[in-house]
């Protein structure tokens, strides 16, 4: 059974920090791309950061260029993948999820939600000023 397990949210004033960790398990074969989306209270989701784990080539939502860090967690670790959040404001609070695609293609642009098939809970991420 195909889990995604996300975890490190919590509550941080504005201009901190929060990293986030997400693990993919239960998947026989291999993972191509792994992102972070968000979803603030009465809007749509939308992408945050992705990764491509074949060459880690990564894409970032304009809003969070330069503050926002998606890494993979290490060879040993080749379905684990951070978000490292710095610089954080009141805009930054939503939940965050964790998605997976599984194969060597996407079907679909880095950061739309339909282009990844495997998705884990959430996790809450709050920024008071």
């Amino acid at each position: 059974q195909v889990q995604v397990r996300e975890s490190g949210g919590g509550s941080v004033l504005a201009g901190g920090s929060l990293k986030l960790s997400c693990t993919a398990s239960g998947i026989s074969g291999s993972l191509s791309y792994m992102a972070w989306f968000r979803q603030a209270p009465g809007k749509e989701r939308e992408g945050v950061a992705a990764i491509y784990l074949g060459n880690l080539n990564t894409r970032y939502a304009d809003s969070v260029k330069g503050r926002f860090t998606i890494s993979r967690a290490g060879a040993e670790a080749e379905h684990s993948v951070f978000l490292q959040m710095d610089s954080l404001n009141a805009d930054d609070t939503a939940m965050y999820f964790c998605a997976a695609q599984p194969g060597i293609t996407l079907g679909g642009v880095m950061l739309a939600p339909g282009s990844y098939k495997y998705w884990g809970q959430g996790t809450q991420v709050t920024v008071s000023s």
